[in-house]
């Protein structure tokens, strides 16, 4: 039976680490973060959640299997290190992309693509653990 004020805190905190998780992804090349840093706060997030509300409750709020989050992410992470070979460049190396929208243009490289496949890597084998180790 879980605690009324652990439901409550958890309502108010999951989103906000779920912001940090983000926060944290986005500036990874650049500062101290990145997918892994992200991808772990996530996990921690997801894991308040399920201590106070359930497996199930925290199933809905990652809506997608966490192994095949962790095997997307692994695609993503391994296909944006091996794109730069398609440009007859060596493998891991940084191109980027020039990104217009209605707002602005952007620059998008293939550093925030590995970081992403990570995030999602990490994520998804975090939660994957947590499962197989809860008991409801």
């Amino acid at each position: 039976m879980t605690s009324r004020w652990l439901c409550i805190i958890t309502q108010f905190l999951t989103p906000l680490l779920l912001m940090l998780s983000v926060f944290l992804l986005l500036r990874g090349h650049n500062e101290p973060g990145g997918g892994f840093a992200g991808g772990l706060v996530a996990a921690c997030a997801l894991a308040l959640h399920m201590f106070a509300f359930g497996e199930t409750a925290m199933r809905k709020v990652l809506m997608i299997n966490p192994r095949t989050l962790s095997g997307i992410g692994l695609v993503v992470a391994v296909f944006s290190g091996f794109l730069p070979a398609l440009a007859q460049l060596p493998a891991f190396t940084g191109l980027w992309f020039d990104l217009t929208t209605p707002i602005g243009s952007t620059k998008l490289g293939t550093p925030i693509l590995f970081d992403v496949g990570v995030y999602m890597t990490v994520l998804g084998v975090c939660v994957s653990l947590m499962e197989d180790l809860h008991q409801e």
